[in-house]
């Protein structure tokens, strides 16, 4: 995955359509069962192993990039 100093314009767009399509999927409930175990899914249930906050932001970004350009790639 890219670091931060690589977020450019393009990832933070394609960011910006991933996170937007999420959060139309799922009604924008940030708190609600998919984003839950998207999260568990990602980092597991054990608090001490998660990342730190940047760290959690970069990934999400980069996550939601991703699945952009995958949806571009069908």
């Amino acid at each position: 995955m890219s670091s931060m100093s690589s977020m450019t314009p393009r990832v933070l767009l394609d960011a910006s359509i991933g996170f937007l399509r999420l959060g139309l999927a799922t009604r924008f409930r940030v708190r609600g069962a998919y984003w839950r175990w998207r999260h568990e899914t990602a980092f597991g249930l054990d608090p001490a192993r998660h990342p730190g906050r940047w760290e959690a932001i970069r990934l999400a970004i980069d996550y939601a990039a991703w699945t952009t350009r995958m949806r571009r790639l069908r």
